[in-house]
């Protein structure tokens, strides 16, 4: 036996996956298999899974019918352009690359393998813009040969499951060559990666509700922590996140794109991301899968607020109406056909107290702005709004009570947005001390938890019952803030 598979307690690998064909029936199947099912021509799945790299399917799937239209055949992909190619295939990620490793494809092809896509996995890495996972997932979809494509969800759950216990991918699948029946090469990875978007996802997998729960040892899992009064069903919830970034292109160095696939939003807000669009990576500025929308003050390096979202918005509403706060880039709003969804950074009154008084005309001009939005539909607002609200949302109320952020004013209009029936969705589910979203940089507070919480999901009062839960997601670094989020259905 390899001494990279489990000695662990047998683990019932057949059942599983019997199990789990059932389960993700009705989830989202992976666009490759979709294109493997609608054609067996190994030159298509191949094109199709090198689009498909950090980029979400439905992404994937347009740009390869607008791309098949043009180009079937690796002679009439010879006729295009570069050019001509990085129109044809955005927005995928990384879009520029692909184009490139597409344009260099036909060539390869016919000066290696008389213009036939190879079946062999050692032939296929020699492709542009193919890999091992790339070469496995051609390999079986495109010829129905044995092989086992290793994603990270794959390598991910196997290791969960203790079916082995690996530290890359690429030891994952020589285990897995090993050990797995081979019957199920094929489809270990359509498997695994709907199942682990749909239900063992990365961060807080829904272990509460996994059709697998008293199989599964749950090995170096921590599921989503379930606040009192929240549903262990999740269908039809949208997740929302939202996370003061403290300066987008510095966070983007600190990993935000694998941050962001970690958490699986449906939609993100971000707060204080301190650039203009152009400023920022194209990775960041069209992340894959996301329709992105920024609105950044006119001063650079200050304030600003961006949303990412899977379905594009109808309509978008940059400001409230009021300079003073229009120009530093504090809100932006999305309009989807059932809610409104508006993205907030507060004003800082500052150590002095000397934005005290602007500040609160924001808070005035922002809650006469949402109240007229909820008069249509339903409104979520989240954001830093810079004011723990009560002496649970802090570590410290006595010593902070004249400070910027916990001044009776401040806390006061809080008051008044409450009483208005505006709902705090942590608290709907979570009364507890101890739990905050920021942390001076200064003295180890994060590490100490001495911190506020000062970053919110609101909902208007009509809105109660679609909330389905909410949290702190204290694990996720990068700012001084870490996000929260919503789950809203």
């Amino acid at each position: 036996m390899s001494p990279l598979l489990s000695k662990e307690m047998p683990f019932d690998i057949e059942k599983v996956l019997q199990i789990l064909e059932e389960e993700v029936r009705n989830f989202h199947v992976p666009v490759v298999d979709l294109i493997a099912v609608q054609t067996h021509d190994p030159f298509k799945v191949l094109v199709a899974t090198i689009l498909s790299a950090r980029t979400r399917d439905e992404v994937t799937a347009k740009a390869a019918a607008r791309l098949f239209a043009k180009a079937p055949t690796p002679q009439t992909l010879a006729a295009l352009d570069e050019e001509t190619l990085r129109q044809l295939v955005f927005p995928v990620g990384f879009y520029k690359n692909k184009a490139r490793y597409l344009a260099a494809l036909p060539d390869i092809l016919e000066k290696n393998f008389a213009s036939q896509v190879p079946c062999e996995i050692e032939q296929l890495i020699t492709l542009p813009g193919v890999g091992r996972k790339t070469a496995n997932l051609v390999r079986a979809q495109g010829f129905g040969k044995s092989a086992i494509c290793v994603d990270t969800h794959v390598h991910r759950i196997m290791n969960i499951w203790g079916y082995v216990q690996t530290t890359s991918p690429l030891q994952t699948e020589m285990a897995l060559r090993e050990k797995l029946p081979e019957q199920y090469w094929i489809k270990v990875n359509s498997l695994l990666v709907a199942f682990g978007q749909g239900r063992c996802r990365p961060v807080g997998p829904h272990c509460d509700s996994c059709v697998l729960s008293n199989l599964c040892p749950r090995i170096g899992v921590t599921p989503r922590k379930m606040t009192p009064g929240r549903s262990g069903q999740q269908s039809g919830a949208k997740r929302l996140i939202s996370w003061n970034v403290n300066g987008l292109r510095a966070v983007a160095a600190k990993g935000f794109t694998e941050i962001v696939k970690e958490l699986a939003p449906d939609i993100l807000a971000l707060q204080e991301i301190k650039a203009l669009p152009e400023q920022l990576p194209d990775s960041v500025r069209e992340i894959a899968g996301f329709s992105s929308y920024f609105h950044s003050a006119l001063k650079k390096g200050y304030s600003g607020v961006a949303t990412y979202s899977r379905i594009a918005a109808d309509k978008v509403y940059y400001g409230i109406g009021d300079q003073r706060f229009d120009e530093e880039g504090r809100v932006l709003t999305l309009e989807f056909s059932d809610f409104y969804f508006v993205n907030c950074y507060f004003p800082n009154s500052r150590h002095d107290l000397s934005r005290l008084g602007l500040k609160h005309d924001f808070n005035q001009a922002l809650h006469e702005f949402v109240e007229d939005l909820a008069r249509k539909k339903s409104v979520v607002i989240c954001g830093d709004f810079n004011v723990a609200h009560t002496e649970k949302d802090l570590a410290n109320p006595e010593a902070n009570v004249k400070n910027a952020g916990f001044t009776p004013e401040e806390r006061k209009w809080m008051d008044s947005y409450v009483e208005r029936g505006w709902i705090d969705t942590f608290r709907q589910y979570n009364q507890e001390p101890g739990h905050y979203s920021w942390w001076s940089y200064r003295s180890g507070a994060r590490a100490r938890n001495i911190g506020w919480r000062i970053d919110y999901f609101f909902v208007d009062p009509a809105s109660r019952s679609r909330t389905v839960g909410a949290e702190i997601l204290t694990n996720v670094q990068g700012s001084d803030h870490c996000p929260v989020a919503l789950d809203f259905k």
